[in-house]
């Protein structure tokens, strides 16, 4: 039997958070080494840009256990 990409997805999500944090490790581990730094390239970029707008004052920073505590109550609803 050949899964689809959705049917896989589907069955993917119904696993424990636990599960699905394995299987995104697994699977970002299987992607092509040549890419790599092409996308570690790209956070370095992303990176700086955040770093800039924190020191420009374009973005407010909040600490992180706010921050934690925000996720925790979008994900309690």
């Amino acid at each position: 039997m050949i899964l689809t990409v959705e049917q896989i997805t589907e069955e993917a999500l119904a696993l424990p958070s636990e599960a699905r944090a394995l299987l995104a490790d697994r699977l970002v581990e299987s992607l092509d080494p040549a890419e790599d730094g092409y996308v570690q390239q790209l956070w370095a970029t992303e990176a700086c840009r955040r770093r800039d707008d924190v020191r420009s004052g374009r973005v407010k920073t909040i600490p992180g256990d706010a921050a934690l505590e925000r996720v925790r109550q979008m994900f309690a609803r």
